[in-house]
């Protein structure tokens, strides 16, 4: 995989370099609530402006149906990329229309340009390749180069990730380099013992991650939704918890192939239960208390690990050599159900391992929590694609880049 330094080495000024980034940010209306992905492409932008290079921005923002919706706009993305850089940035009100190419034509050495979000148009998604393939002959006719920098759209065969490669020359950029050498750290060189944390609504979500790593991690730690269908498969009454019933035959034998590997798989022993799910945008408090894990009320829902269980699972990290860290225990955007996210955040800045925060909704909720992002050893700006990389699995995204 060709590097950005190696890039910047042969030359950059006076070129039209397409980066590939993914800027897509939690919007609260036109509000940026987390520019964490906007920061993380800055190294990348900064390097090939200052090298003179002509950089011309593009991402995707949220799931619009392959047409232009001012709901999904890149432009908050753009002045915010623009306020970081301490520099214009134009933006592009298209993606290959009219304003793009006029946005490109006029950009100089070292200029920066955002054009409007992919997904307007439904060649980026496309699964017919000829489609997708004729929207990636049109961003390459914007661009001389292209880097890959969007670690967090890697695992989609889409056309500005997977197709646009193979138009230009290409290289990975910064973010995407270091995030490639993290993971190979959690599967091909691992420090013991291995501690894999993972949480999240449902546990279909990680059911293909927790094959893989029953084969690799020595210590699993369930929690947040997925851990309701794992309590159930062990005999338990989960109450109205969220239970993916369809799945308990299969964690079924998770636990059984667990055991006979001598993985440790720990489940809470008490939670937080509540009647009701919490008023995310009040986020007033709520009638609530605590309950063993095997002994929750009928008309009871557990929305976070117990007092007990953060304890018993920052014990299990603890020790460890390399913790990887994947989906919140709980609904941690409520401050009565932030507890058990707040203390494995906590239990991993206290250890002295390697620490990796897989992305998405864990690393937003290690900024919204107020803990210092720089402490970790690392925090990915791709929950998806850690994920399916964790799993074995080739990404296309990676893979047009190595050639």
């Amino acid at each position: 995989m060709k590097t950005i330094d190696e890039l910047l080495a042969e030359g950059v000024t006076g070129k039209r370099v397409f980066v590939r980034a993914d800027l897509n940010v939690p919007l609260d209306g036109t509000a940026i609530t987390d520019d964490g992905r906007i920061r993380a492409v800055l190294p990348t932008v900064r390097a090939l402006a200052g090298a003179g290079a002509r950089v011309v921005v593009a991402s995707h923002l949220g799931r619009p149906k392959g047409a232009p919706d001012p709901a999904f706009s890149l432009a908050p993305a753009a002045a915010r990329l623009g306020e970081l850089l301490g520099a214009g940035v134009a933006f592009a009100t298209d993606t290959v229309g009219e304003s793009a190419r006029a946005t490109v034509a006029v950009l100089g050495d070292g200029d920066v340009a955002v054009l409007e979000n992919l997904r307007f148009n439904a060649g980026e998604t496309a699964e017919d390749d000829a489609e997708r393939g004729a929207f990636a002959d049109e961003l390459a006719s914007l661009a001389d180069l292209y880097v890959g920098d969007g670690f967090g759209a890697v695992h989609r065969k889409h056309a500005s990730v997977y197709d646009l490669p193979a138009r230009l020359p290409h290289a990975a950029g910064y973010l995407i380099a270091a995030e490639v050498a993290v993971l190979r750290r959690l599967t091909e060189d691992v420090q013991r013992p291995y501690a894999v944390v993972l949480g999240g609504a449902k546990v279909s979500d990680k059911l293909a991650v927790i094959d893989s790593l029953l084969g690799k991690a020595d210590r699993l730690l369930i929690g947040g939704g997925m851990a309701y269908t794992f309590l159930k498969a062990q005999g338990h009454e989960v109450g109205a918890s969220l239970l993916q019933e369809d799945q308990v035959p299969v964690v079924k034998e998770y636990l059984e192939r667990a055991e006979a590997r001598g993985v440790e798989l720990v489940l809470p022993v008490d939670v937080v239960a509540a009647a009701e799910f919490p008023d995310l945008t009040a986020k007033a408090p709520t009638e609530h208390g605590t309950v063993d894990a095997g002994a929750i009320p009928a008309d009871r829902q557990g929305l976070d690990i117990g007092p007990k269980t953060c304890e018993l699972y920052a014990s299990k990290i603890a020790d460890a050599a390399t913790v990887f860290w994947n989906g919140p225990l709980g609904v941690f955007e409520h401050p009565d159900f932030a507890g058990g996210t707040r203390s494995i955040a906590r239990a991993l800045l206290d250890s002295t391992a390697f620490t990796v925060v897989g992305g998405g909704d864990s690393a937003a909720a290690v900024r919204t929590l107020g803990f210092d992002e720089n402490a970790f050893g690392h925090i990915s700006t791709g929950g998806g694609a850690s994920l399916e990389y964790l799993e074995g699995k080739t990404l296309p995204g990676l893979a047009a880049l190595e050639d």
